[in-house]
């Protein structure tokens, strides 16, 4: 069966916020939901204000599964350290269509704030 949503995803206005000082940590991450029957190859590309983007970071999402991707977890982005505090946007790219979203807790103040967005799909 094929999947449902896009190829490509696009993502902003992504930022990782200050990791904050109580139980919580602030943080952000790319939920990929795969309904297809085939494994998801997925890529990553990070693009900055001020430097050279970050060529892409690759994982794969199961059938009919789901992958919350942390980006204040290098392992999760295979050694890639996002830069905390610093603007930046990513390019989605998987080789069967999946739906994504993106989310961001920041807790650098005692009422911390969720939230989230589905990017915009391309072609």
């Amino acid at each position: 069966m094929p999947g449902e949503g896009a190829l490509t995803w696009y993502i902003p206005d992504a930022y990782l916020p200050a990791e904050g000082s109580g139980p919580l940590t602030g943080h952000e991450a790319i939920c990929v939901l795969n309904t297809s029957d085939e494994r998801a190859h997925i890529e990553v590309d990070f693009f900055f204000e001020d430097r050279e983007p970050h060529p892409s970071v690759a994982f794969s999402v199961g059938p009919r599964r789901t992958l919350h991707v942390r980006t204040d977890r290098p392992q999760m982005l295979g050694g890639f350290a996002v830069p905390r505090e610093v603007p930046y946007a990513m390019r989605v790219r998987a080789s069967v269509p999946v739906i994504v979203q993106y989310s961001r807790m920041d807790v650098t103040q005692p009422n911390l704030t969720l939230m989230t967005c589905l990017p915009y799909a391309g072609r």
